[in-house]
């Protein structure tokens, strides 16, 4: 069976995932909710809603109602690529809130993690 790309994974397994790394480092579900609130423009009930349904990462964040104009201000890397490098626009997406949930894992308060 070949690997699955990020694209067509459920979305309750991606974000679950995201959801566990901030908890680890003493972070909350609520945290993360408002770090993809504030990038997607879904609300916290969008996105519960979305952890009980079946649709993809991808599609969660293509059909994202109001993505964060001051996206672009998110920097560095994650999984070694410079995130302002990515030239896919849904990829670029999916590892900016990736880089967010990350600097919330890190401790960073969230007055600069929302620039």
């Amino acid at each position: 069976m070949g690997r699955q790309s990020v694209y067509d994974m459920r979305f309750q397994k991606v974000y679950s995932a995201l959801i566990q790394k901030a908890e680890r480092k003493g972070r909350t579900r609520e945290e993360v909710d408002e770090v993809t609130v504030w990038l997607t423009g879904y609300s916290a009930d969008q996105i519960a809603d979305a952890m009980d349904s079946d649709i993809t990462y991808g599609s969660f964040f293509f059909d994202a109602p109001a993505f964060n104009p001051r996206a672009s201000l998110i920097t560095g890397k994650i999984c070694g690529v410079q995130v302002e490098a990515i030239e896919d626009p849904l990829m670029k997406k999916i590892r900016q809130l990736d880089k967010l949930v990350d600097e919330l894992a890190k401790g960073r308060p969230m007055e600069r993690i929302l620039r």
